[in-house]
This record gives C-alpha cells, structure tokens and sequence, in this order.
C-alpha cells in the first residue's frame, strides 16, 4: 500500500534530439567563437531538433521513458501536464497532442506556460491533482526552441537548444515533496519574449521581415533578475520543507548560464560539489532542463533515492519556481 499522505515521483525520463550543434559550428555561421560562448555561458554545444521534429515529438518520447521507469502504462495516467514555450501551435495545446500520440485516453491534459520555469511550475500542478484525487500526473517540459531563435543574433543563437524531459507524480511510500515556493513579476513581461504571433501583434509580411517572430531577450536584465531571484525562492521553498542549505544533497536549477548558477551558489553559501550541471552539453532547454540534468545525474548514479534534491528555475514572465523534494 501506498502512504496517501506523500506525493512524490514515480519515473523519469529524457529525450534530447540526435543532431548536435557545436560552438565551432556556430564559429562557420556567424561572428562568434568557442572561446566567447563558453567564457560568457559555459555552454560547448546544443542538440537541434530535425525537421520532422516538434516539441510533442520530444515530449512523447521523454514520456515513454518515464512510463518505463515507472513501471506503468499509459492507461494508468490520468493527467498530463507539459510546460512548454516552444508550443507546437499557439492551439491546441501541446499536452493534448501528446496524449493522442500517446493514447493515454484517460488523460486531462494541459498546457502550462511559465517559461524556463515550466517544469516545477507544472510539478504543483501535478501535486494538486494528485492530493485532489487523480492518480499518476504525467509532466513533460519539452521544448524545440531552436525553431524561434534567430541564427544571424548572436547574442541569443548560442545559447538555446532542444529537448524534453518527464516525471510522472503520484503517491509514494517515502520522500515526496517537501515545499514549494512560486512567484512571477509580469512588469519585466518583455525582457523576454517572442513578439508576434499572438493576438497583441499577429503574424504579418512587415513584422516577419524585422524578424520580430523570432525569440527576443534583454540579456543583462534577465542575468540580474536570475541571480538575485534564484536565492530568493530556494530559501522560501527550504523554510516551507524546514529544511537548512545544508541538509540538501543537490541542487539542480536550470541551465541558462553557468555564471548565474555560479552567483546563486555564492550567494546560497552551498558547496559547489552539490549542484547538478550539464549546460556545456545541452545548452538553455529552458522547460527542458531542470527535467534533462535531473535524468541524467540519476543514470550517473550521483542522484539515488532518499536524496534531498532542491530544483530551481527562473524564466520568462518573468516567472520564478523552486520545489524541494526527497526522491
């Protein structure tokens, strides 16, 4: 029997697309070097979805393998959440064409648009249906990013790429979530954004032409809202689990930037040998990445069961989320 009184995390998985796009690559494209990409961000390389290709595709297939870790099939999922910027259309929502591709028919499925700070965000989603009665929530943060982001900007190409990552949340015999903390300040909505398309500024020859479809960000506004909020709400989510820095076993926030995890670090006071990153490889899978590193440190055997793991993200909104959880 399961313990009603824990919600927790029953499986796993990640998917990120074959294609790898390297900094020396980028050196071929446009003015830039490996040595300044990786100065500034810390990232190596990024995987680029193919053609064929869209953020359901990813999700799906990161789906698939948290239904495998969790040792259940799609018939036993009763809701779906994904947290996604990178829909594959402004409608329906992306959570909908997964549960066809999937054919989880059980399935209330849904959107959830807070950024890079999708994936926990859509994590208390999940919790809250769970307490409310549903019994295996599956969420998805899947992006394939690459699709809004204008090749010939170099001050934004470098630094995004595609993936997908899951977690299926349900009742769990020990751990679970601890605490959570969300907040957003929609005065900073245009820091970071893709201006057209919407119902504000819809799609026109003009605007195609200023290449106002493509992803926009002002790059020093969002780096100091990040590295002053990542603290903020780790703390905030630490308190409501009444927990200390100290008594976490990881830390896994999002990769945007290896400075701004630097400055949170610094800032937490928290041993750098906790924190979970794999940026260099991957890049900002904004949604994606919390979900991707936390897979990834779990097959590495760094992460195992019983740790007490803190995931923290910050994204456009601008939004902000941190989740404190004993896996």
């Amino acid at each position: 029997m399961k313990d009603t009184s824990r919600i927790g995390i029953l499986g796993l998985g990640a998917y990120v697309p074959e294609r790898i796009l390297t900094n020396l690559d980028l050196e071929k494209m446009i003015d830039t070097s490996d040595e300044w990409i990786t100065t500034r961000t810390g990232i190596k390389q990024r995987h680029i979805a193919s053609r064929e290709e869209a953020s359901s595709d990813l999700g799906v297939k990161a789906a698939l393998e948290a239904l495998k870790d969790a040792d259940l099939g799609v018939e036993d999922i009763d809701g779906i959440v994904t947290a996604t910027l990178s829909p594959d259309h402004i409608f329906p929502s992306t959570a909908c064409i997964i549960q066809g591709k999937l054919g989880a028919v059980k399935a209330a499925a849904f959107d959830v648009g807070a950024g890079c700070s999708g994936f926990v965000y859509a994590l208390t989603v999940a919790l809250g249906l769970v307490e409310t009665g549903f019994e295996n929530v599956l969420v998805i943060g899947t992006e394939a990013i690459s699709r809004f982001v204008n090749w010939q900007d170099r001050s934004t190409c470098v630094l995004f790429g595609d993936g997908a990552g899951a977690a299926i949340v349900g009742r769990v015999n020990k751990g679970g979530v601890l605490g959570f903390d969300l907040g957003s300040d929609g005065s900073g909505h245009g820091l970071l954004t893709v201006p057209v398309g919407g119902s504000r500024e819809p799609v026109t020859v003009g605007n195609i032409d200023q290449n106002r479809h493509f992803l926009y960000m002002s790059g020093s506004e969002v780096f100091r809202f990040a590295v002053r909020i990542l603290p903020k709400t780790s703390k905030k989510a630490l308190e409501k689990a009444n927990l200390n820095i100290s008594d976490l076993d990881w830390m896994i926030p999002h990769q945007a930037n290896t400075r701004i995890i630097d400055a949170a670090i610094d800032l937490l006071q928290l041993d750098k040998n906790k924190v979970i990153v794999n940026l260099e490889r991957y890049g900002n899978t904004s949604a994606a990445s919390i979900p991707i590193a936390w897979v990834e440190a779990v097959k590495d055997g760094k992460i195992k069961s019983g740790d007490k793991l803190l995931l923290v993200g910050f994204g456009a909104g601008l939004t902000w989320a941190s989740m404190v959880l004993e896996y």
